[in-house]
């Protein structure tokens, strides 16, 4: 045994002379250490530990979780020692570059995508500060959303992590084409993606993709906020919607769809869409059509249009008629989708509702009945999931991002909790240390 190991230490020693390097220099370094009090490292297990160190490297990749506190040579120490440590929270629904307000009718005659990339810029910033590392934003002019997708990613900018659709496929006059101006306007203001006819859905659904697409995002039914008294029911036909799914996925990309009413939330799932963003008005049919798929359901959206519809001041008439029913019906949707056992992923609608507000959501879905530990799974190891990225995020463990938060308390008692993130890093910056 004593021969064995002084040939082993001989051949790293030979090793070292050859390659240039120790045999120590190979073991991955830590650049940062964060110390958590508690630290709940993968959700899907619900299991907290007590004083826990995770090790990053330079290239903001999780390399270790440890025991203790322990303090490697060189490691810059991040003390979260009385927090609740979790993994960085996933929205699967925003909408970065715009934020209803009063100004929306002008805003869409007076904005360029410049000014909608520079917003989207500040309201990405503040979905960070929020602890959501990591955001799909369905629905925003290309030019705008891909530019940001690309200054974050290429850390000129703060942000989240970025899975974009760009502009929706929507059917002309749609949810998603431009309605509610003088003719001659809504030519100019119309969705370069509006179409009829399964083979110019088919063309649309192929140049979007080669636009720049992570993700097809489709109006499969009327919204709440499209300026029209046009309903919530299904606006494409079936054979649009097969024709949209099938370009999809022969060209690699996923395709989650906007329904509220029941036909088109059940025709659009019957087509093969991969997921149903709201789902107002899901029944029996739907949640068997959805297994193995994943619901995102926007109860902020609801609740928050409620709240305007009441207000008043923001809403055209046409919206506030729809936003009072919707709201109601869309509360009664969170308990039928939870009942049913339906896959839940974390998605706000955030843009209806003000940026930074996303983890009111966490509340809505208790009190639709679940779990605090259940909504917490939907916003990470669920959402992760759902957009693909569970190699990426949406744990604490070695060899994923190291997208990390922290909030006083224990979201798994109160998750209110998480509307007051102390500690973000994402991808291995801090951009949030209080």
């Amino acid at each position: 045994m004593l021969q064995r190991g002084k040939f082993l230490a001989g051949a790293l020693a030979a090793l070292a002379l050859v390659t240039g390097s120790s045999f120590a220099q190979t073991t991955p370094q830590a650049a940062t250490v964060i110390h958590a009090g508690r630290l709940l490292a993968d959700p899907s297990t619900g299991r907290v530990a007590t004083e826990q160190s995770i090790l990053v490297n330079a290239e903001g990749r999780i390399i270790g979780v440890e025991a203790g506190y322990v303090t490697p040579a060189g490691a810059t120490v991040i003390d979260q020692r009385n927090r609740f440590v979790l993994p960085g929270l996933i929205d699967s629904h925003v909408h970065l570059t715009s934020e209803l307000s009063a100004n929306q009718l002008i805003e869409e005659v007076t904005l360029t995508p410049a000014d909608g990339a520079l917003r989207g810029a500040e309201n990405a910033r503040k979905n960070l500060l929020a602890g959501f590392t990591t955001v799909a934003d369905l629905g925003a002019n290309n030019d705008s959303i891909f530019a940001l997708r690309r200054a974050i990613r290429e850390n000129r900018v703060p942000g989240p992590r970025i899975i974009a659709s760009g502009a929706s496929i929507t059917p002309h006059g749609g949810h998603g084409d431009s309605n509610g101006f003088a003719p001659d306007i809504n030519a100019v203001l119309a969705n370069p993606n509006a179409c009829s006819g399964a083979d110019e859905c088919r063309r649309a659904t192929r140049r979007q993709i080669q636009a720049g697409a992570d993700v097809i995002k489709i109006t499969a039914t009327g919204g709440v906020l499209s300026n029209t008294a046009a309903g919530v029911g299904q606006q494409f036909s079936d054979e649009e919607f097969a024709a949209i799914v099938e370009a999809a996925h022969s060209m690699g990309r996923r395709v989650t769809a906007h329904a509220h009413g029941v036909e088109g939330i059940n025709a659009a799932l019957r087509a093969g869409v991969d997921s149903i963003e709201h789902g107002s008005y899901i029944n029996a049919e739907s949640a068997r059509l959805l297994r193995n798929r994943y619901q995102v359901p926007t109860l902020l959206a609801g609740w928050w249009v409620g709240q305007l519809a009441e207000r008043g001041g923001t809403l055209t008439p046409a919206q506030t008629d729809k936003a009072r029913q919707v709201s109601r019906d869309m509360a009664n949707m969170g308990r039928f989708a939870r009942q049913n056992n339906i896959r839940i992923a974390f998605g706000t609608d955030t843009g209806v509702s003000p940026h930074g507000m996303n983890a009111r959501e966490f509340q809505l879905m208790v009190e639709a009945g679940f779990s605090p530990l259940q909504t917490i799974q939907a916003a990470t190891i669920n959402a992760a999931d759902h957009l693909q990225l569970s190699n990426e995020t949406g744990r604490i463990v070695p060899g994923l991002a190291a997208d990390i938060i922290a909030v006083d308390g224990d979201p798994l008692a109160d998750v209110s909790t998480l509307m007051n993130v102390r500690f973000v890093m994402a991808r291995g910056r801090t951009h949030k240390s209080e």
